[in-house]
């Protein structure tokens, strides 16, 4: 799959693409860990959000298992916090999108209104055929690396420095 990297000024246009996509007040963004964190605090601040909540969804990494299996939900908001709020659910990326629905469903059993945005939608990876984020910055099929990601597509022990040159 080609790579696209991003640099923030990348980011900050798809930013101004999502907001003014994003109409109505939000009472809270739900961030999914790790990829909805920046974009959260982005948008919190853009917004005026000040409750920002977190979501850590982990799934089972033994491919027979991933489709079948239900998430550990690590990390996630007591349902008196989601009850009766619209919630802007955020993540970096709707690739399979497996975590932001499940994430949506959760929301949504506790009695929240939730709303997903994400910077990339990758409809021909998807799982949900009828289903698509509420909110995004652009559609792509291209493996996306955030200016923020430690290991930007290289090889990562060319971005540790060798402890014999101290």
């Amino acid at each position: 799959m080609e790579k696209e990297f991003l640099t923030w000024q990348d980011i900050d246009r798809l930013v101004d693409e999502l907001l003014p996509q994003i109409a109505g007040r939000f009472d809270a963004i739900l961030m999914i860990t790790r990829g909805g964190i920046i974009l959260g605090g982005i948008l919190a601040e853009a917004l005026d959000i000040r409750d920002v909540l977190t979501a850590a969804v982990e799934f089972p990494r033994d491919l027979e298992l991933e489709k079948l299996a239900w998430p550990t939900f690590l990390q996630f908001p007591s349902d008196a916090l989601l009850r009766g709020r619209r919630i802007l659910i955020l993540d970096d990326v709707w690739d399979s999108g497996r975590t932001i629905n499940t994430v949506r469903g959760r929301v949504k059993a506790a009695g929240g209104k939730p709303a997903t945005c994400v910077l990339h939608y990758k409809p021909g990876r998807s799982l949900f055929p009828d289903r698509r984020p509420d909110y995004y910055g652009a559609v792509t099929n291209r493996w996306i690396v955030y200016p923020w990601e430690i290991d930007r597509g290289g090889d990562l022990a060319e971005l540790i420095p060798d402890p014999s040159l101290t």
